[in-house]
């Protein structure tokens, strides 16, 4: 089976070259494809340097409609979904996230990265992680009601997709691999209300009582 790793980022010139020294050139990886999602401190240029296929969107829509816009031009059979911000991400991680689909284990996974909220540690799933992989074709008859999302609603989103699926679900936990929190990237204040806008838009997608329940649903179909 083919693999497509799919990048979005927004302004990550800085951080995006760790990310990508883990996929460009992964013996699983046949493409990497980083979808820019309107940056203005030369995101793409620094991605086409370390190796990328770069899809340049004009401006910036969130990364629901940057992840929709770039699965519109992925080509491999699994698509594997990471955060251009991530620290620490090896290409031994990006193997442990393939694996359980290429094995046949499972037909999604996601990631339970070292600095994940203890909450979602304690309970062993983090529902929004935005290191996935799944089947593309699962995905493709769903681009138009992504695109119109709103900006991060896309992983409850896509927790949809695959418990109505009835998938299996690979949790891999992902040692020494952190994101950084928005306030560390933003600033305090800022950071705190893109926290919040994050939260509004998870709800505004699925609604806390469904949010809730699909932690619930995951943890039943991720293998034992």
């Amino acid at each position: 089976m083919t693999v497509t790793c799919l990048i979005p980022a927004w302004n990550e010139a800085a951080r995006l070259p760790a990310v990508l020294a883990a996929v460009v050139g992964h013996p699983l990886v046949d493409a990497v494809l980083v979808a820019d999602d309107g940056s203005t401190d030369g995101t793409a240029e620094v991605a086409r340097r370390h190796g990328a296929t770069v899809l340049s969107l004009p401006r910036n829509g969130g990364k629901s409609a940057a992840v929709a816009a770039g699965l519109a031009q992925v080509q491999g059979e699994i698509v594997l979904l990471l955060d251009a911000d991530l620290a620490g991400m090896t290409a031994r991680h990006v193997t442990d996230l393939l694996m359980p689909l290429l094995g046949g284990a499972a037909a999604a996974s996601v990631s339970l990265r070292s600095n994940a909220p203890l909450a979602w540690r304690l309970v062993g799933l983090d529902y929004i992680s935005g290191e996935r992989a799944m089947f593309t074709a699962a995905l493709r008859p769903h681009l138009a009601e992504m695109a119109a999302l709103r900006g991060f609603g896309l992983e409850v989103f896509l927790n949809r997709i695959w418990l109505r699926a009835g998938l299996r679900i690979a949790v891999v936990p992902l040692a020494a691999v952190a994101s950084p929190s928005k306030s560390t990237k933003r600033g305090w204040w800022r950071g705190v209300a893109e926290d919040l806008g994050m939260m509004r838009d998870i709800f505004r997608t699925v609604g806390l009582a469904t949010a809730l329940g699909q932690i619930l649903a995951l943890r039943q179909r991720r293998l034992r």
